[in-house]
C-alpha cells in the first residue's frame, strides 16, 4: 500500500474543486463568473484583490476546464511527488496569483478592460516548474528529460498564442513565477543537503 505522502492528495483536490465549482457555475448562472471574473476595474478600483484568487476556479465551458485539470493532474501528480504536499500547494497557488498578477499588469498597461478567467496561470506553473527542476532539482525524474519538457513548454506558449480570446499575460506570468518559485526550491534543497553532509562529516572527524 502506498503512504499517503507519495499520493497526489493536492493534485485531485484542486481538481475536484475546480469541477464542484464548475457545476455550481453552471447551476448559478453568470452570478459566480461576475463575482469572481479576473479583470482591472474590480481588482485595482474595486479593490476586490480575492478575485486574483478565486479566478483560477472558474472556467467558461467543459472543453476549458478539461484540459487545465488533465495538464493539473498529469503534472500536478509528478511535481506533488517529489516536492510534497505543502511546497506543491504553495507553488501552485503562488503560480497562479502570479500569473493573474501580471494578467492585470500586463491589461492595465495596454488598457485593455476585458476580463479573465481560469487555472491556466497556475497550470503554467507547473510547466515552468518542471522546467526548473529538470535542470535544477539533482535527482532524475522517470521519462522526463530537458528536450521534453522545453518542447512541452513550447507547444503550450504556441497553442495560447495561436488561439482566440486567451490570456497569454496569465499564461507567461504564471510559467515565469513557476520557475522562479521551483527554482528557489531547488536551491533550499541542495544547501539543506549541503548543511547535512558538512554535518556528517564533521561527526566523521570528531571520531576520527
Amino acid at each position: 500500500m502506498r503512504s499517503l505522502k507519495s499520493q497526489p492528495i493536492v493534485s485531485g483536490v484542486l481538481v475536484a474543486v475546480n469541477v464542484i465549482v464548475f457545476i455550481l457555475c453552471s447551476i448559478t448562472g453568470r452570478q459566480l463568473y461576475l463575482m469572481g471574473r479576473l479583470d482591472v476595474y474590480d481588482v485595482l478600483v474595486q479593490k476586490e484583490f480575492g478575485r486574483i484568487v478565486w479566478a483560477m476556479f472558474l472556467h467558461m465551458d467543459i472543453s476549458h476546464l478539461t484540459s487545465n485539470m488533465f495538464i493539473l493532474f498529469f503534472l500536478g501528480t509528478m511535481i506533488e511527488r517529489e516536492l510534497g504536499h505543502i511546497r506543491y500547494a504553495l507553488l501552485y497557488f503562488l503560480s497562479g496569483i502570479g500569473g493573474n498578477v501580471i494578467s492585470l499588469l500586463v491589461k492595465l498597461a495596454v488598457n485593455e478592460l476585458s476580463a479573465s478567467l481560469g487555472a491556466s496561470g497556475a497550470v503554467f506553473g507547473l510547466d515552468g516548474a518542471l522546467l526548473a527542476m529538470v535542470f535544477f532539482w539533482g535527482r532524475k525524474m522517470e521519462h522526463v528529460t530537458p528536450v521534453r519538457v522545453l518542447l512541452m513548454v513550447f507547444c503550450s506558449l504556441y497553442s495560447g498564442f495561436q488561439g482566440d480570446n486567451i490570456d497569454n499575460a496569465a499564461h507567461v506570468g504564471g510559467l515565469l513565477t513557476g520557475f522562479c518559485i521551483a527554482g528557489i526550491m531547488c536551491m533550499i534543497r541542495h544547501l539543506k543537503h549541503r548543511r547535512q553532509k558538512d554535518d556528517v562529516e564533521k561527526e566523521c572527524e570528531v571520531w576520527l
